[in-house]
């Protein structure tokens, strides 16, 4: 594209053709606000249907307002952001938003971190204009999210981020007039739609619309329980996000810091779900390469590609948009439900407490894991494997209800034995992470020959789709790598119609894998974030003395003692699981027998 020249507030600028005015006032750092738009540019993902208006500019020639967002600069183009014609537009369009939303900011979820709240704050507005009928809907509760629509703004940001990029298609604009809302088909619960609960819908909400299940009042119940003894596991992603709730620099790494309050907060054991991660690799592990075995020896029935099984929110995806493929996921469970296993059986044997008596608590970078620990086939007895799973915000929450300051704490070490891990896990958290872990142990078993180089970079990068081989041997593994909802149905579709090849195929459901889970610090469309993430994940994984998950002495422990082998029957009864057909929803009730 060629170059045009235009004028921003009296600012001369030179740009590329096509580009938007609000895109261009950015790069000439001005300000414009916006409600309704929403971008995370290095993934391809961009939020604007100029329906909320508050992004209106002047431009010179023009007789009406023009929308920033959706108005693409033309050469010579003569553009004011802040007349008293626009400043007067946006405060009468966000004073009309204001006349339809409830004024419960105080015990809001969203109160101090609302994109709505913030804009009132920027441009002057302290009092409601327009007195007149409140829209109301009924509040809805699934097992990981929050739908209050009396704070929805119609940005339809949600929307774009479910049908768009994630192809779920559990949400849409529906009514008309002053009764239209976001939701899904009928205005039914999320729970009798094929949301997914990955979250990020809520990610993405600039109000307090959708929000996640907050389990932080029954932890502190089990924390005052003197019968209970609590322990909690914390996600490879929520380390290098986590000290952004407290001023951080973005990609700080704070796993001392992070332990260090969890035992202020009163947890009895600190553990590490990277633990669980490494034994994640082993089972598999084994499994990727029972099933390649069994097809280089000429077993045509084997289960090709191996799909990795770590993140609910991509199992949720499978079994209601490929139920056919159903039996082709790895069986081994992600490595929240792996731990509890584990804790409710070795570890609760090894201090003398009953299952019952052992609550399990996982901080997760993602919402899906609330639903997942609530699935009838990870209970015992009725009994959770995982009690309850909370998100990286609420972590930062309680950490700061407690008053602890959190810059000042010493760094402390995990609990063992269910606090040590390899390098290969905390790399879990980003996307081709999973698969790279799995072939630094995969490679060793199969070739019998050390790895010296454990860095597979041909695995790495943040593009939706990726595609590498790596070389085992004498033998090429073809893997596939997708981030995102829409970007696994892209390869799954591949693999159904006979386009692919694949040996593995790793899918995380959210943009870039679980740095950019629903459950973590809001980035608000800045893609620089996630790289930052990205970076400290991998520096994590080069800090680490062993970067191999079978090199991991307490996991190799836990086989002696306990599992005997990878995927023998104790460690399948234990750390395996199995998948439903979800496809059919028969009177908006999904007819599945977990359900």
């Amino acid at each position: 594209m060629g170059k045009i020249k235009v004028t921003i507030d009296y600012k001369p600028l030179e740009i590329e053709e096509g580009t938007t005015v609000l895109h261009a006032a950015r790069q000439a750092g001005i300000g414009i606000p916006t409600l309704c738009y929403f971008q995370l540019h290095d993934m391809g993902i961009e939020n604007n249907p100029g329906g909320c208006r508050i992004c209106v500019v002047e431009i010179e020639g023009r007789r009406n307002l023009a929308p920033a967002c959706v108005t693409v600069c033309t050469d010579g183009m003569v553009i004011k952001t802040n007349t008293i014609r626009v400043l007067n537009s946006r405060r009468t369009v966000l004073e009309l938003i204001l006349s339809n939303h409830p004024a419960d900011c105080l015990i809001c979820a969203k109160s101090g971190n609302c994109e709505l709240q913030t804009l009132a704050h920027r441009l002057g507005v302290r009092q409601i204009a327009y007195q007149g009928e409140q829209s109301h809907f009924r509040e809805d509760r699934s097992p990981s999210i929050i739908r209050d629509i009396d704070k929805c703004i119609m940005c339809r940001r949600c929307e774009m981020m479910c049908n768009e990029v994630q192809t779920v298609g559990a949400l849409s604009a529906i009514n008309r007039g002053f009764d239209s809302v976001v939701a899904p088909a009928f205005e039914q619960d999320l729970i009798k739609s094929p949301c997914t609960y990955c979250g990020q819908c809520v990610a993405v909400c600039p109000t307090g619309a959708l929000t996640e299940i907050d389990h932080t009042p029954e932890i502190l119940r089990a924390l005052a329980d003197p019968t209970k003894t609590v322990v909690v596991q914390t996600a490879p992603a929520v380390r290098v996000a986590l000290g952004e709730e407290f001023g951080m620099p973005v990609g700080t790494i704070v796993t001392g810091k992070m332990a260090a309050s969890l035992r202020r907060l009163g947890f009895d054991y600190v553990f590490d779900t990277d633990f669980a991660a490494d034994l994640t690799i082993m089972e598999e592990g084994t499994e990727l390469l029972g099933r390649i075995s069994a097809f280089l020896a000429g077993d045509k029935d084997v289960k090709l590609p191996i799909l990795t099984s770590c993140c609910p929110g991509w199992v949720n995806f499978l079994e209601y948009n490929f139920p056919n493929m159903k039996d082709v996921p790895s069986t081994a469970k992600s490595p929240q439900q792996m731990f509890g296993a584990i804790a409710k059986t070795y570890f609760a044997d090894k201090i003398n407490v009953k299952r019952e008596d052992l609550i399990v608590v996982s901080v997760m970078p993602c919402l899906a894991k609330k639903y997942e620990c609530q699935r009838d086939e990870f209970k015992v007895d009725n009994d959770p494997d995982v009690n309850y799973s909370i998100s990286t915000r609420e972590l930062a929450a309680l950490i700061k209800q407690a008053n602890i300051s959190f810059h000042e704490l010493p760094d402390e070490d995990f609990d063992n034995p269910l606090g040590e891990s390899s390098g290969a896990a905390p790399i879990f958290g980003v996307t081709g992470g999973v698969i790279e872990a799995a072939m630094r142990t995969a490679y060793e078993l199969f070739t019998g020959q050390k790895l010296e180089k454990v860095d597979f970079i041909e695995l790495r990068g943040l593009e939706g789709v990726r595609k590498a081989t790596i070389k085992m041997g004498d033998q090429d593994i073809h893997i596939g790598i997708a981030n995102g909802l829409g970007n696994a149905r892209k390869l799954l579709e591949m693999v159904n119609k006979g386009e692919a090849d694949f040996h593995a195929i790793e899918i995380m459901a959210c943009p870039a894998g679980c740095i950019g889970g629903g459950g973590q610090p809001l980035h608000h469309g800045d893609s620089s974030i996630i790289k930052k993430r990205a970076a400290a994940i991998y520096e994590e994984d080069r800090n680490k003395p062993i970067r191999k998950s079978h090199e991991n002495s307490y996991i190799i422990k836990l086989y002696e003692e306990f599992l005997g082998k990878p995927c023998n029957e104790k460690a399948h009864h234990l750390l395996h699981t199995h998948y439903f057909d979800k496809s059919t929803v028969i009177e908006g009730t999904v007819d599945v027998e977990n359900n």
